[in-house]
């Protein structure tokens, strides 16, 4: 009898299970083992970005292959809101999808209709063929394959934090994602992600998603912001980086051995 597999767990339903906010971090280095180190450090989630960093399809699948083996959650942040690119990664075995720059309704609708088999979406079928489905081994996977999915749309400008309701009440749209850096730059205040302008529009999308009765993330690598928005109701918040950790750390070593010297 061939083997039978359930679907792994989703973010929605790590979120429930926690009873608390999730506590993850970026993987933005293309490295199975920096991924695999973020996902076996005793965090919840770890994010994989494929939107700021070198990734293609062959290094997230090595990626996703080396968090499988953590309880941590793994969510992948697509390039860009796209029909193929989206199929590929879904076929992949991404179950949680972040789709970036998601600035009102249609686009919201086009995001949802591409997780989406026929007749609702337009997901191409190939799930015989395809790590979603661990090759047809999940049971009846193309009736159940949505509840497998997390969708996330990330709200990053001025345009989507004031359509956001209306984002949140997209039929298939699971989850929000405030990033705050680019919402900064929109703002007319780059790299000024803690400005108060920027964490007052987060924290307007966390209350939005909180009243819609759908989880909302968000990023603030300052732990004093990062808690302000816990409290304020946020799921999900990354909280640092692979690469920022490494960077910061080294630098560090350079001070404490070299200091002047450099």
């Amino acid at each position: 009898m061939p083997i039978q597999l359930d679907p792994p767990r989703t973010l929605i339903q790590h979120i429930d299970e926690a009873g608390r906010a999730l506590i993850g971090i970026w993987a933005c280095a293309a490295s199975p083992i920096t991924a695999e180190i973020c996902a076996s450090c005793g965090l919840d989630y770890v994010l994989i970005d494929a939107e700021h960093s070198p990734n293609d399809l062959t290094s997230l699948l090595h990626q996703l292959h080396a968090t499988a083996a953590y309880p941590a959650s793994t969510i992948v942040r697509v390039p860009i809101n796209d029909e193929r690119l989206i199929k590929q990664y879904l076929d992949l075995g991404v179950r949680n999808l972040l789709v970036p720059m998601i600035d009102n309704v249609q686009e919201a609708q086009l995001a949802a209709s591409r997780v989406n088999y026929p007749d609702t979406g337009v997901r191409g079928v190939g799930a015989a063929l395809a790590r979603a489905s661990m090759w047809n081994r999940i049971p009846n996977y193309l009736e159940r394959a949505r509840e497998t999915i997390t969708l996330i749309c990330q709200i990053e400008s001025t345009q989507a934090v004031e359509d956001v309701e209306n984002i949140l009440a997209v039929d298939g749209v699971d989850a929000i994602f405030v990033g705050p850096a680019d919402l900064a730059a929109d703002l007319g205040i780059i790299g000024q992600a803690g400005d108060e302008a920027v964490k007052s529009r987060v924290i307007h999308c966390i209350k939005a998603a909180k009243a819609a009765g759908k989880p909302v993330g968000t990023n603030a690598f300052d732990p004093t912001i990062a808690r302000e928005y816990i409290e304020a109701g946020a799921d999900f918040v990354l909280v640092g980086a692979d690469v920022t950790i490494l960077a910061r750390g080294s630098e560090a070593l350079v001070e404490k051995f070299l200091g002047a010297n450099t």
